[in-house]
Formats: C-alpha cells, structure tokens, sequence
C-alpha cells in the first residue's frame, strides 16, 4: 500500500510526554532528520515545494502577507516533526477570513493580477494546514502549479525562467514522492527521475510554443495592472526629470545596426519635442499625427539602416536615430508622424516593440518655414526669467543666429558651469537662476537655458528629449540604450538649413557625448570595493566580458523567445512550410530519422537482459530440435517437456538444470553477487545443452 496523505499520521501519531519532548528539543537537528518517518519527511519534501513556489512573489506581496505565509509553513512543519495534531477548523476558518480582508484592505479589491496572486499564496499555506485526505495533498500539488505559473505576470526574464524549472523539478519530486509504494528510493534518484519526465515533456512543450497561435499584446491585460509601473521618458521635462531617469540602470530599448555602425557622439535617439514652457516645466504640445504627413527634407551622405527593439514603455512615442526616414516598419501596427518630426505608435507600447528604419547624418530638415510657423517657438512666458530675457538681447546684437548660439556655447564652456546628477533646487525664475547663481545642472538645465535664451534673442528653438549614445555589446553586437542614457538637448531653426541640432550639455562635459554618462560622472563602488568600478570601466576586464555574455543572453532570449509575436510565428511557420517543400530536406530528415532509429535499435539490443537473451537462445536451439515453446509454457512446463526429447542424458541434464536457474533468476529475487554468478552458471549450462 501507499503512504498515507501527509496529516494523518500526525493527527494519529501517539502523544508523547514532556520528557520525550524535553529530549528531542535537546538533539540537533541532523539527528532529529534521521529519525523522521517517511511521511513526515514526505511532508516537509511538500513544504520546501511551496515555499520555492511562493518565494519569487515575496517581492510584490504586501510585508504581512509574507510574514503570514512563513509563519503558516513554519507552523506546519513545526506539527509535521513533532507529530502533534493539526489545527481545528475553528481556528483556521477566522484566520482565513482575516487574511482575505486583509487582502481587500491592501489593495481595495479582490479582483485584478495582485490581489489574486496574494489570496493564491494565501490559500496555499493554508491548505497545508487543512491536509486529511490523498485529495487534499493533490488540491496543494495543483495550486502550486497555477502559484507557479503567475510568476511570468511579473518577470519573465531568463533567470525567471531557469529559477521556475528548479522549481518545477522539485514539485514535481514531491509528487512523485507519494506515488511510491514500498521503499522509496534516495532524494537525489527522486529528483534525477524528475528531471527527466521534465526533459521528455520539453519537445511537445517547444513544440506547442512554435505552433500554437499567439496572442498580442502582454501577459496580463486587465485594466489598470498592465499600464502600471513603468518609467522612462515622458511629454513634460522639470529641473531633476532627467536626473532622475539617470540613476535608473532599466533597458529603454537595443539596437542592432545592420550595415555600418555611427560614431558615437552621433548617437541621438529622438523622441517627445517640447515647445510649450510655463517658467518651470517645458511640455509638449499636441499636434495633428498622420501615416503620410510630408515634410521638407535633404538626405545626403551614408546611410544606416538599423533595427531597434523597445521595452514596454506604456506610451506611444517612438524612438528614432536621428535623423531616420519616415518609414518605419513596426509588428502589428504602423507609425504616426508629427510636424516636429516626432514618431508615434498607434497604441500605447505595452509589450516590446520591434521596428526597422534607416538612419541619415548628414540632412536639412524643413528649411523655408512660415513666419506663423516661427511664432510658437519663440513663445515665452511673461514675467518669468528677467536677467536671461536681457542676455538674450544681447545675443540678438551679435547679428546673427549662429553668432548667437556660439555666445552661447562659451560662456557654459569657460565659465565654470558643472554637469552633475545632484543640481541645487532652483525657485521661480529658474533660468535665471542656474544662469547666473548656481551654475550647476544636468543636461535638461542646460538645454532649458539654452532654448530661452535662444528665443529671448529673436532665434526659434525647442527642447528635444530622447537618449543620446548606448553601450555596445562586443559579444551580440548589440547597442544597449538605458534609462540612465536619457537625454535633452535643443534644436534652433536657421533659415535654409533647416533644424539644427545643438546640444550645449556638450559644451560643458564633452566625454557624456563622446563616452556615457557612467564615464562622466563619478560611479559608487558595488558593494564597497573601489576596484570594482575600474573593472566596470574597463571593456576588457573579465567583469565586463561577464556582463557582456549575460546581456547577450538576456536579449537572445528576448527576442527568439519573448519576442515570438504573431507576425514572427507566420512569418517563420512559412519559412518551415517552403523549407520541407523540398524533396533534399524531406530525404535528408528522412535519412536522419533512420539513422535515430538504428542507433536506438542498437542500444536496445546492448541493453538486452542477458537472462532474457541466454532465454531466447535457449528456445532456440530447442526450436532446431524440434520442440517449440508454445506462448503458455513456463520454466516447469517446458522442462516437463525437456524431459520427452531424444538427447544424451549430460544434455537433457544441463537443460532442465537451465530452465530451473532461469525460473530462479526470472521470479526470485538473489542478491547481486550471486545473481552475478547465477547469469554465469546459465550461459555455461546453455553452452552445454547446445
């Protein structure tokens, strides 16, 4: 018979005295491991199960949702060595209600992604409490199935994934635990036969990957859950914006160019353009979008087509190189075009995005413009910045815009102006202040003053916000963009040459151009270690080429696997289809089939029972004899009727003596040594039967 459910031998375990217990207390812990039963140790199989299934979440769940999970496990395996008798409804059934409402009191509702994910783990370290029953040991394998599989709401990263396989590996040896009757083997046996019925259900789930039809859009689709928690940039920029964003390590987006790499200062990743500006906070303003807007432009020089992947962002602009032509190519949807030349999505990204476009360095951009098109960027607010309003007429004295903008580029250059993550707090007249009092900022101060002193003195202009560089991976070949890349720089209009780029934070830290930004500012050592950070620096250093493979590997797995969207699995299910179109691959599978086949049928036969192969000789030679086995003959009949044939009495001696040590060998159960020397003695007494 099987083991009995994990809880009944604790209720029906006898009840031991205070010396008893008195003298458990005292042994260690190995000794008190040793003396466990195997349903107890069974049980606490179980409970390290659950709690590698519900650790991952640890980090969302609300503080006392985690506490109340431990200290429930804790209590079970707590009543699971001590034997003691389970909790009685009484007590579980308000401490059940308790934590439901605590759940409605965390996050004002029991429906939605969070809150069911915290009643699940909830309801799983209860139930191991309310265990009385084989069925109920099945309900706590399931739910820690479903626990299991809502970690992908939240990560689905690669070391998620390699983190739920353990897991499954080990709820998969609790399982199986309890199938066993008789002696169960040693943990490890357990844990490798896991590992194995997992490996054989890997090919029909890959399988089931490829083929079954995707859907778009995220994992989890519920109003409010999949618009939360992500940053990056946004339509509005503030003194501290960017600053913020900086010290963020999170993937914006890679980039993966196809023909030809630009330099790195080259690098300006367009997004939002931001032409409104209140005194304190500069904003976008909202303009007409269309699939086919015109607009005046000169591209000359090479070009660099380029592919771009995008993280979630939950916005619906677009990053493009500048300057890229209006032609993106985007899965599942198509791009919207603005006036600014910004670039939109239809629908907010809530899932990685991947599109292709083609970049050019050398352009002219909407030259010829309006006197009405100039005026909105020449807007300032009235009675804000004084003394940058006076500046930027005598900029205008210089007699030209360029003249202008190289006053400009001075003054932050020679004057002892600072580029730093942590800039003073500015007050109501904030250029003015940076300007002239604090001089200390990060570039959305400096490409803020820039653009009012630039219209004060009569020169349109307009903050741009996007990221400027990426760190190239020497292993994929892969430009990383992060968060902490974020960047402001500006445009000025100059007539016939249209918009031009100018970005005075360039002016004042000219390596967070050339380089990033971890090589302009000041890096803290990871966990303390000062010689960590030159490692970190050094793109030669095992460090790096560590954090270079796990990057490449990260964003293979994101795109082959996370990335696989409706469109790739058409577009790659009819590469397979022409693929086994043709009769050399149909013949080459084929061949390799056979191949498979013969090499198992090999193995099998090497693998053969040598009992049962001296058995089948055996029958053979009495077969060329004359006498066949018929299928109902065992060792006694067939010896019975040995005992007919016409043969000298040494052969007729070895061949009942054969089928008695085959009958042996075949129902008993010997030892190994002499099972060894048994297999012996019946290939003797076949060879001397023959």
């Amino acid at each position: 018979m099987s083991s009995p459910p994990p809880g009944i031998a604790e209720r029906r375990g006898p009840h031991r005295g205070a010396g008893s217990r008195s003298r458990d207390e005292g042994s260690s812990w190995r000794v008190v491991a040793r003396r466990l039963t195997r349903d107890k140790s069974d049980t606490l199989l179980l409970l390290l199960s659950s709690l590698l299934v519900i650790a991952p979440h640890f980090e969302h769940l609300p503080l006392w949702t985690c506490g109340t999970v431990l200290l429930t496990l804790a209590w079970r395996a707590v009543i699971t060595i001590r034997g003691t008798r389970m909790p009685p409804l009484w007590l579980l059934l308000p401490i059940s209600i308790a934590a439901m409402a605590g759940v409605m009191y965390s996050y004002r509702t029991l429906l939605g992604k969070d809150p069911g994910v915290a009643m699940l783990a909830l309801l799983l370290a209860f139930k191991l409490l309310e265990m009385h029953a084989r069925r109920d040991l099945f309900v706590v394998v399931f739910l820690s199935f479903f626990l299991l599989l809502t970690n992908f709401f939240y990560s689905q990263s690669m070391l998620a994934a390699l983190g739920m396989v353990v897991t499954l590996i080990v709820l998969l040896t609790a399982q199986l635990t309890f199938q066993y009757t008789g002696a169960v083997p040693p943990l490890m046996t357990r844990l490798k036969t896991a590992a194995k019925l997992f490996l054989m259900a890997a090919p029909l789930g890959l399988l089931l990957f490829v083929v079954f039809p995707r859907i778009q859009g995220p994992l989890w689709g519920l109003p409010g859950d999949a618009q939360s928690g992500r940053t990056g940039i946004s339509d509005t920029m503030a003194p501290g914006s960017m600053a913020n964003l900086a010290r963020s390590d999170e993937v914006a987006f890679r980039v993966r160019f196809v023909d030809g790499v630009p330099p790195q200062d080259k690098l300006y990743w367009r997004g939002p353009v931001l032409s409104s500006y209140d005194g304190r906070t500069w904003t976008r303003v909202a303009r007409r979008q269309s699939s086919v807007m015109r607009i005046a432009a000169a591209l000359r020089g090479p070009a660099y087509p380029y592919e771009l992947t995008m993280e979630p962002s939950n916005k619906r602009f677009l990053f493009t190189l500048e300057f890229s032509e209006r032609n993106l190519q985007l899965d599942g949807q198509s791009a919207s075009y603005t006036d600014e030349l910004e670039t939109y999505a239809m629908a907010p990204v809530t899932s990685r995005q991947r599109y292709q476009a083609t970049a050019f360095l050398d352009y002219t951009v909407q030259p010829g413009l309006s006197d009405d098109d100039m005026r909105r960027w020449l807007q300032l607010p009235a009675g804000y910045n004084p003394r940058a309003r006076e500046f930027g007429q005598v900029l205008a004295s210089h007699g030209s815009p360029d003249a202008a903008i190289r006053a400009v580029l001075q003054l932050f250059r020679k004057e002892k102006f600072e580029y730093t993550l942590e800039p003073p707090l500015l007050g109501r007249d904030a250029v003015d202040e940076f300007l002239f009092n604090t001089r200390q900022g990060f570039c959305e101060h400096y490409a803020s003053a820039f653009v009012f002193l630039m219209r004060s003195a009569g020169v349109p202009a307009r903050v741009i916000t996007g990221y400027q560089g990426g760190e190239f991976n020497p292993v994929d070949r892969y430009y990383t963009i992060r968060q902490s890349d974020a960047h402001a720089w500006a445009e000025v209009w100059l007539g016939r040459r249209g918009w031009v780029r100018v970005d005075p934070t360039a002016a004042v830290a000219p390596e967070r151009v050339r380089q990033n930004l971890a090589r302009t500012l000041p890096q803290p050592a990871p966990f303390g270690f000062e010689g960590l950070v030159a490692l970190q620096n050094d793109k030669n250093s095992w460090l790096s080429q560590m954090r270079f493979s796990l990057s490449a590997m990260n964003n293979a797995w994101n795109q082959w696997v996370l990335d696989y969207n409706p469109d790739r699995q058409q577009n790659f299910l009819k590469e397979l289809g022409s693929t086994f179109a043709n009769w050399r691959t149909l013949a080459g599978l084929a061949l390799i089939a056979a191949l498979i086949g013969f090499a198992r049928w090999r193995q099998q036969v090497r693998q053969t029972d040598p009992v049962e192969a001296a058995f089948s000789a055996f029958c053979a030679m009495l077969a060329r004899r004359g006498l066949h086995k018929a299928p109902d003959d065992g060792p006694m009949k067939l010896a019975a009727r040995v005992k007919g044939l016409n043969v000298p009495g040494e052969k007729k001696a070895a061949m009942t003596g054969f089928l008695d040590l085959y009958g042996a060998l075949k129902y008993g159960v010997p030892q190994a040594e002499e099972r060894t020397q048994s297999v012996k003695r019946l290939a003797t007494l076949l060879k001397q039967s023959q």
